[in-house]
């Protein structure tokens, strides 16, 4: 039997004649009491859902629709943000989807919930750590101080010792933890039950060079094992690159059918079925697939509501879901098939805007066919202009250099409004990076003028010099010519969404034999989106004679090529094709495959639009080009492309030519 080893300690107050119940004869009995009991008590078995239209309120600050949260507005997301519940057995949730469906106050209903009901640490990823700041500010901080249920569980930021910072929100049971997919570091702070990966197509190939953010990422639930939560959620981007696309493929493929309000015949909506008169977008009318009725929007609030996810497919992993919505769905009062449909209609003719719109509005991914143009009808719509001038929509230079063992080659592009494009000078230095000479030759480039077709003399801006041969030559030859002229860069595959263009990083540099620790900068540029957007500007329709005679002009990115160009630069500049292979876990995967052995022209043209683009060019305002026009004259007295009135006049006040033309020339 079990004996004891010590004495009760004695009481306060007499002892004898005492009974149980004064015990709880003292002040606050009732509080305590109270407290203990509640302690005791469950929490309230709620879904995720249940839980938002319970205790989420939306705050003006990050709403359109601010108040109290309710899932009935978007009856699609109810299965989905259930799916995130504790008693849910699934893990894994995929959601592909448009923009403006109501995706990410759903995730956030599930960060407050996770807080609020069944704690444990979370990592949030946004594609930045700067994006990560910014939701952290609009979204998070709002989250928290609308509900009274979360602001009771995370110390305001202002205590001392509040463990609330930007990145960081304590609470107790857990912790929520918000990075960048650009951060190593981040993604592998922390254990983490739940994490949330948000807009997954816009995240870096590599997290720091560390490898796939999402594996990363979802690395730190893995010791969490069935109770774990991933939430995947992207508009998707480009086919056989979208990781969105990836996940949904190898899940069960969910799709939200709703029932035709005439005949009842459960549907998902495609965008095939949105009809309208030409002209006319305010007469869109969806029609059923069953009875081919028309169906006016006004009938898709009851719709939504009659409607459920079904499974299309057979998921490779049965702990994973995925599924898949388009802002046909979107409620009424946010995006309505009116809008769509003008939105469609502007986009025609246009590739970029095409793709736009499939992603952000169908939330389907865009097809890049990168079928490469025949060089024989590109050597017959060759143009003639005079031989060594840029022609007047020439508004300045950039150049592309491609180094190969045996000689150095150069190209030279006049750019305009719209990045429309010349071939201005194919220059080839014979002797590579180990003859001095070359190197001569490559600066006396630099301080070469172009005449534009205005009377002015144009330099190159900036130029665009590859470092896959003999790096550190170009490092040091670069650094001797001012980073402000020059910019080394490193190609490399794959589509990048969120920048073509990274950079500058600092490396190592040789200065007089001597290294020089972070003394070069190098740009990292995503070649395949420049490759793709060549090919693509090619294709391009270019009006008739009789067309540019009544005053139609060339369309946004035309490409120029001059009569002087030769066969076999032409074979060079379309020398390269985009194919889908796939993988060896069966996932399709975009590579640009060689036709021909050599590519030095698409690689320069490559390396020119790279130079543009750190010039600026494709983030210039209106006014910028303005300038530009006026310094040579060549403003146009119509509307540009922005919507601006063009007229021909003198440079802005206290800028002088030479204001534009820098060291070199280069006016940035």
């Amino acid at each position: 039997m079990y004996a004891p080893t010590s004495t009760n300690l004695p009481r306060s107050g007499p002892t004898s004649g005492e009974t149980g119940d004064d015990l709880t004869d003292f002040d606050g009995e009732a509080e305590i009491l109270r407290t203990w009991g509640a302690g005791l008590s469950p929490d309230p078995d709620l879904t995720v859902s249940q839980w938002a239209d319970q205790h989420r309120m939306l705050s003006g600050r990050a709403s359109a629709e601010p108040g109290r949260y309710r899932t009935a507005r978007t009856p699609y997301m109810r299965e989905i943000m259930d799916r995130l519940s504790p008693g849910d057995p699934t893990q894994r949730i995929v959601f592909m989807k448009a923009a403006q469906v109501g995706a990410t106050e759903a995730g956030n209903n599930w960060i407050g919930f996770a807080i609020h009901q069944a704690p444990g640490p979370m990592l949030a990823v946004q594609p930045t750590v700067e994006l990560a700041k910014r939701n952290s500010r609009q979204r998070i901080d709002p989250l928290i101080d609308e509900s009274p249920e979360l602001r009771e569980r995370v110390k305001p930021a202002r205590s001392r010792d509040a463990g609330n910072t930007m990145l960081s929100k304590e609470f107790a049971g857990g912790i929520l933890i918000m990075t960048g997919a650009n951060s190593a570091v981040g993604l592998r702070s922390t254990p983490a039950r739940y994490i949330f990966l948000d807009e997954v197509d816009a995240y870096p190939a590599s997290a720091d060079e560390e490898g796939d953010p999402v594996t990363l990422a979802e690395a730190r639930s893995l010791t969490f094992a069935h109770r774990r939560k991933v939430l995947l959620v992207s508009t998707p981007t480009i086919r056989g690159l979208s990781r969105i696309e990836r996940e949904y493929e190898a899940s069960d493929q969910r799709r939200f059918f709703v029932p035709c309000p005439h005949c009842g015949a459960m549907q998902f909506l495609k965008f095939d079925r949105l009809r309208w008169q030409k002209g006319r977008p305010e007469t869109a009318e969806y029609h059923c697939e069953g009875c081919d009725a028309a169906i006016a929007e006004h009938h898709k609030t009851a719709m939504l509501e009659g409607g459920e996810w079904r499974a299309t497919a057979t998921a490779a992993d049965p702990t994973t879901v995925g599924y898949h919505l388009s802002a046909l769905y979107s409620p009424i009062g946010w995006l309505s098939w009116e809008r769509i449909v003008r939105a469609w209609d502007a986009a025609q003719g246009s590739d970029e805007a095409i793709k736009a719109f499939r992603n952000t509005i169908l939330g389907e991914t865009w097809v890049e066919t990168g079928e490469a143009p025949d060089w024989q009808r590109l050597y017959d719509r060759r143009e003639h202009w005079k031989s060594g001038t840029v022609p007047a929509g020439g508004l300045f230079l950039t150049a592309g250099a491609d180094v190969q063992k045996d000689r150095i080659e150069v190209d030279v592009w006049a750019w305009g409004r719209g990045l429309e494009s010349w071939l201005v000078d194919h220059v080839v230095i014979e002797g590579g990076p180990d003859r001095r000479d070359a190197w001569s030759e490559l600066t006396a480039l630099l301080d070469r003028s172009w005449p534009h077709e205005r009377g002015a003399h144009l330099r190159i801006a900036r130029m665009a010099i590859d470092t896959g041969y003999e790096a550190p030559a170009v490092y040091s030859w670069s650094r001797a010519q001012g980073f402000g002229q020059v910019s080394p860069v490193k190609g490399v595959e794959g589509f990048n969404r969120s920048s073509p263009v990274s950079g500058p990083t600092f490396v190592d540099a040789t200065e007089g034999g001597k290294r020089l620790r972070r003394g070069a900068r190098l740009w990292t540029v995503a070649v395949s989106t420049f490759k793709a957007e060549t090919y693509r500007f090619l294709r391009l329709a270019r009006p008739t004679e009789e067309e540019m005679a009544d005053g139609a002009a060339f369309p946004p990115g035309s490409v120029h090529l001059p009569h002087w160009v030769e066969n076999e630069w032409l074979k060079q500049f379309v020398a390269e094709q985009l194919v889908t292979v796939r993988t060896k876990r069966g996932f399709a995967r975009l590579e640009w495959q060689k036709l021909r052995e050599r590519n030095e022209a698409l690689d320069c043209r490559v390396y020119a639009r790279a130079a543009a683009w750190i010039a600026g060019a494709d983030r210039w305002p209106n006014e910028k080009w303005r300038d530009l026009e006026d310094q040579l004259g060549a403003a146009p007295t119509d509307t540009d492309p922005a919507g601006q009135i063009n007229r021909p006049g003198q440079a802005p006040q206290g800028k002088r030519r030479s204001d534009w033309l820098g060291r070199r020339g280069g006016w940035f």
